[in-house]
C-alpha cells in the first residue's frame, strides 16, 4: 500500500472513505465539505447531527456512511483556523490528519482519500499544510503499512506542492 497523489475530484474517489474538511458543528459548508455534503445527499448532514450532535473539536475525526458517494464512508475531520501560526495550529492539523487515519483503523477500513485541511475558509498557508499532511501520513504508515492514502488535490499549485514532498 502507501500515498498517492490525484489530481481529482474527491466525491468521485472509490475508496473506504474520504475525508471532508470539516467545520466544529459537523453541518453542510462551503468548498471541499459543501461538494462532499451535496454528492452524498441530506441523510450526510442527518447523521451528522444525530450521531454527534456534539459536533468534533479542532484536531479530532468523526466517522459517518458515505450515501450515495462511491466511498463507503466520510470521515469528518476539524482542521484549525489558521491565526498567525502562535496558537497551537500545527499540532491541531497534525492532529487531524492522524485522527483521521487512527479512526480509519478503528473501523477496520484500509483506503482513504484527504483533501487539503484548512487551507480554504480556514486560511493555513497550503504549502505549511501540505508539509504537515505529508510527514503525518508517512509517520502513521510506518506502523500501519496496509493503509492507501490518496492525496486528492486541484489545481496545479496544490498538486505541485504535494508532488514535490512526496518524492523526497
Amino acid at each position: 500500500m502507501g500515498y498517492s497523489l490525484v489530481e481529482a475530484d474527491i466525491t468521485t474517489l472509490d475508496v473506504d472513505a474520504i475525508v471532508n474538511a470539516a467545520h466544529e458543528t459537523l453541518r453542510r459548508g462551503g468548498g471541499v465539505c459543501g461538494a462532499i455534503h451535496a454528492a452524498a445527499g441530506p441523510e450526510l448532514e442527518r447523521e451528522c447531527l444525530t450521531k454527534y450532535p456534539e459536533g468534533c473539536e479542532p484536531g479530532d475525526a468523526k466517522i459517518t456512511a458515505g450515501y450515495n458517494l462511491p466511498a463507503k464512508h466520510v470521515i469528518h475531520a476539524v482542521g484549525p483556523r489558521w491565526r498567525g501560526g502562535d496558537a497551537g495550529e500545527e499540532k491541531l492539523l497534525a492532529s487531524a490528519y492522524h485522527r483521521s487515519l487512527e479512526v480509519l483503523v478503528e473501523n477496520g477500513r484500509t483506503s482513504i482519500a484527504f483533501p487539503a485541511i484548512s487551507t480554504g475558509i480556514f486560511g493555513f498557508p497550503a504549502d505549511r499544510a501540505a508539509e504537515i499532511a505529508v510527514d503525518t501520513v508517512k509517520g502513521f504508515l510506518e506502523k500501519h503499512p496496509d493503509i492507501d492514502v490518496i492525496f486528492c488535490c486541484r489545481g496545479e499549485e496544490n498538486v505541485g506542492l504535494y508532488r514535490a514532498l512526496l518524492s523526497e
